[in-house]
C-alpha cells in the first residue's frame, strides 16, 4: 500500500467522499428549489440560501444527473470541497449531463468541476491560496473584491480559450483564473469563498446574481424537450429507485 507520511494515497484521494455527507437532508424553504451538492460543503453557503429563503436539498457528492433531475430543482450549486478535482471524475459527468437544463453555480471545487465538465482543464498551483484577503478582480467591472480562498489548485488560463466559457474574474497577485461564466448557458463559477465566514462579505452579492439567473432561465425558458423526455421516459419505464435516490426523497 503506497503511503505518504501514515496517510494512504488513496485516503488522499478519496478526499470529497469523506467530507461529503452521505444522506441527502433537506432545508426547506418558502422560494426557489436550489440542490447543493456537498463536495465537502461550508456551512456558509447553505446559510447565504436560507437567508434568501431558498428550499434547499443537499445531496451527497456521488448524485447521479437522473436523481437532481427528479428533485425538480430551479437551479444546482456545486459546493467547495477539497483536494484535486480531478479525483471526483463521476462528478465532472454529472455536471456534463445537466449543462444547459439547469442553472449552475460553482464554487471553489465546483468551480473546477465545472470547468472540467465544460472541457477545460485544472493543474496544481506552486502555492495555493489561503487565507482571508486574496485580491481578486471583476474583469467587466474593473473592481477589486477581497476574498477568502483555500485551494490548492486552479483552472488552467489557456485551456478555457478552447471552450466555451469566459473568464470573469482574475487574481490579482499571481493573475489565475477566480471566476468563469458559460457563453451560451446559464452557468458560472467562482473559485473563491462568497459565503466565507470567518472573512469578507464583499462576495456575497454572488449568490443573488445565482437566483436572479434562475428567475431569468425561468421566465425566457420553457421546460426542455429533454427534460419533457426524460420525464416521460421515467413515466414509462418506472425504474426501481437506487438506495442513494431513496435517500435524496426521503429528504423531502
Amino acid at each position: 500500500m503506497e503511503m505518504m507520511g501514515d496517510t494512504t494515497i488513496e485516503e488522499l484521494r478519496n478526499q470529497v467522499a469523506r467530507t461529503s455527507t452521505s444522506t441527502a437532508y433537506s432545508s426547506p424553504g418558502s422560494k426557489e428549489r436550489i440542490v447543493l451538492v456537498d463536495y465537502g460543503a461550508k456551512t456558509g453557503i447553505l446559510r447565504e440560501l436560507n437567508n434568501r429563503g431558498c428550499d434547499v436539498v443537499v445531496v451527497p457528492h456521488n448524485v447521479t444527473s437522473d436523481e437532481v433531475r427528479r428533485l425538480n430543482p430551479d437551479g444546482i450549486l456545486l459546493s467547495n470541497g477539497p483536494g484535486d478535482p480531478k479525483d471526483v471524475p463521476y462528478a465532472v459527468k454529472t455536471i456534463s449531463e445537466l449543462l444547459g437544463e439547469y442553472p449552475i453555480f460553482g464554487i471553489c471545487l465546483g468551480h473546477q468541476l465545472f470547468a472540467l465538465a465544460c472541457g477545460a482543464d485544472t493543474e496544481k498551483l506552486k502555492f495555493g491560496h489561503r487565507g482571508g484577503n486574496h485580491p481578486v478582480k471583476e474583469l467587466e467591472s474593473g473592481r477589486c473584491y477581497i476574498t477568502s480562498q483555500n485551494h490548492g489548485f486552479t483552472v488552467n488560463d489557456s485551456s478555457v480559450e478552447k471552450t466555451e466559457l469566459e473568464v470573469t474574474h482574475i487574481n490579482n497577485n499571481d493573475k489565475t483564473v477566480e471566476g468563469l461564466k458559460h457563453t451560451r448557458y446559464p452557468a458560472f463559477s467562482v473559485q473563491y469563498h462568497p459565503e466565507a465566514a470567518p472573512g469578507p462579505l464583499d462576495s456575497s452579492y454572488l449568490f443573488d446574481r445565482f437566483l436572479q439567473m434562475i428567475t431569468d432561465h425561468k421566465a425566457n425558458t420553457p421546460v426542455s424537450s429533454r427534460q419533457a423526455q426524460l420525464a416521460a421516459n421515467a413515466r414509462i419505464t418506472a425504474p426501481k429507485p437506487t438506495p442513494q435516490l431513496a435517500a435524496v426523497k426521503g429528504a423531502l
